[in-house]
C-alpha cells in the first residue's frame, strides 16, 4: 500500500523512499518533512524528486509520473516570438539579480491565492545559487527586470522551478534564452515538473518517470557549472 513517508531533519540528506511508493492522488506526493538544506535538496533533484508545499505545511516531496520535460531541439519558437526576441528591445542576463528573479516569482499573481515560494523557499535557493547550483535568466528593459526564470542545473540536467512576465512575452523570451544556454553548454533536458498548456504549447511533453529517471542517471553531475554562451 502506498503511502506518505515522514522525514526527519536527522535522517541523511541523501535518504529518500523509492519513488514508486509516490501517491497516486495526490499524483506524485512522496515525501513529507525533512528541510531544504542544500544537501538534501540536490539529493531529491538527482532522483527525480522535487519541494512543494504552501506555507503552514510540512516540507512536501513529489515525484510525478509522467514528468513534464522540453527537450531544447524541440522547443517551439513560435513566428511571432521569434520577432519578440529580435524587435522589442528586451535583453536578457544571467545571474544578474538571482534574489529579484525568486522574489517577482513569488509576489502574488491575478486569480491565485498566496505562494509556494516561502520565506524558507526563497532562501534555500539563494543558498543554491551561492553554491553556484541556482540559476536565474533574466529579461530587462529599460533597465527594468521585466520577466525571468530560475532553476537549478546539474550537469545535463536543468530543472525549471518558476517563472514571471511583467510585459507581455517576457518569460517566453527568457525561456528561448535558456534553450540557447541549454544547446550551447551539453544540457540535454529542462525538467518543467507538471504539464501545462502554456508549456505544451513551447514543445513540453510527458514522458514515464522511468524515463526520466534514465535521463537523470545518464546526464546529472553535481558539480556547479556555469551557464555561458561560450
Amino acid at each position: 500500500m502506498k503511502t506518505v513517508t515522514w522525514l526527519s531533519p536527522q535522517d541523511a540528506p541523501e535518504w529518500f523512499p523509492p519513488l514508486e511508493q509516490a501517491l497516486d492522488e495526490p499524483a506524485g506526493l512522496l515525501a513529507a518533512g525533512g528541510d531544504l538544506s542544500p544537501a538534501r535538496l540536490l539529493a531529491a533533484y538527482q532522483r527525480g524528486i522535487f519541494p512543494w508545499y504552501s506555507p503552514g505545511q510540512p516540507v512536501l516531496w513529489w515525484s510525478p509520473d509522467p514528468r513534464a520535460v522540453l527537450f531544447p531541439e524541440e522547443f517551439n519558437c513560435t513566428r511571432s516570438l521569434a520577432k519578440t526576441v529580435r524587435n522589442r528591445g528586451f535583453s536578457v542576463e544571467v545571474d544578474q539579480d538571482f534574489a529579484a528573479v525568486i522574489d517577482a516569482c513569488a509576489a502574488p499573481r491575478p486569480h491565485t491565492l498566496g505562494t509556494w515560494i516561502t520565506t524558507e523557499m526563497r532562501n534555500a535557493y539563494l543558498r543554491l545559487h551561492r553554491l553556484s547550483q541556482a540559476h536565474s535568466i533574466e529579461t530587462w528593459y529599460d533597465g527594468q527586470l521585466v520577466g525571468g526564470l530560475y532553476g537549478v542545473r546539474l550537469g545535463g540536467v536543468f530543472f525549471g522551478e518558476s517563472m514571471f512576465s511583467r510585459e507581455r512575452d517576457a518569460s517566453k523570451v527568457a525561456l528561448a534564452h535558456l534553450v540557447t544556454l541549454c544547446l550551447r553548454n551539453s544540457i540535454t533536458v529542462i525538467d518543467c515538473q507538471l504539464p501545462s498548456p502554456h508549456l505544451a504549447s513551447l514543445g513540453s511533453r510527458t514522458i514515464p518517470r522511468v524515463q526520466f529517471q534514465a535521463l537523470l542517471r545518464e546526464h546529472i553531475s553535481l558539480d556547479p557549472l556555469p551557464l555561458t554562451l561560450a
